[in-house]
């Protein structure tokens, strides 16, 4: 962001100067700027999906490709913490350290598993261009010396150009009993899972809540909020009502699954 000029005026005198504030104020996103939501599935393949021909029922989802775009073509690392180090930075992946899963990290170039601060996060761009960044779920992109009690937390969130950060910092979490941090700080759920309690419901109510605060708060504000669950990730922890929708939809096994499933992709595209 280029660096405002002072405009105003600076005598001798307090009385014969004036100030100019707009050096000082914080940046402002452009007229129009757009809310941006963006959804990251883990371990799990775009064939999965109804949209895509799959036999996981996602009528949101649905929804949205309908009126909209759906993509045919994506390049992924095929590792989580590789993958999302690239979406965050729009870089490839061993110029960001992220050669490989954090918990593999080696002395070598490109895989010490610490973004450098020349690259850049979608939040850091967006948060010095005025929007409000959140980010709620799984994180994967902070080093395993840095998740310790005391240690540093610059690779985490807060650091990394979100406002609010709420989930989980390694691959994976009990969804039942989650590992969560509320920016930097540990917190336990608000009740258990006899309760009803499972992380993603948590998660999400927690994403709505901060959107609805900031629309309230400051309506001309755009938000950008990266929504990562990770219950799609080891280990699987699935209420037994969602189970049994798809008791027996599977048993067909995984070869002819993908016959079925590239058959109706074919149709539809």
């Amino acid at each position: 962001m280029p660096t405002t000029p002072f405009k105003g005026v600076i005598k001798l005198d307090v009385r014969d100067s004036k100030p100019d504030w707009t050096p000082y104020l914080p940046p402002k996103a452009p007229e129009g700027a757009p809310n941006v939501l963006f959804v990251l599935f883990d371990d799990t393949g775009l064939a999965a999906w109804s949209p895509f021909g799959g036999r996981i029922n996602m009528p949101t989802l649905q929804k949205l490709a309908d009126n909209g775009l759906s993509y045919s073509q994506f390049h992924t690392t095929a590792l989580c913490s590789p993958s999302r180090s690239t979406f965050l930075t729009g870089r490839n992946h061993h110029l960001n350290g992220m050669a490989a899963i954090t918990e593999a990290a080696s002395g070598f170039p490109g895989a010490n598993c610490r973004l450098p601060p020349q690259c850049a996060t979608i939040g850091q761009i967006l948060q010095d261009a005025g929007w409000s960044t959140f980010w709620v779920g799984k994180d994967h992109n902070v080093a395993e010396q840095d998740v310790a009690s005391g240690a540093s937390r610059k690779q985490w969130p807060l650091q990394q150009g979100f406002d609010r950060f709420y989930g989980f910092i390694g691959g994976e979490t009990n969804q039942w009993y989650p590992a969560t941090y509320e920016g930097t700080t540990p917190v336990e759920p608000e009740k258990t899972p006899e309760e009803g309690y499972h992380f993603t419901d948590d998660m999400t109510t927690k994403a709505i809540k901060w959107i609805r605060q900031q629309k309230a708060l400051a309506p001309d504000k755009p938000f950008f909020a990266y929504f990562a669950p990770g219950a799609m990730h080891a280990p699987h922890h699935v209420s037994k009502e969602w189970a049994d929708k798809y008791k027996g939809k599977f048993d067909q096994g995984w070869d002819r699954l993908r016959e079925e499933t590239f058959a109706r992709q074919k149709e539809s595209a």
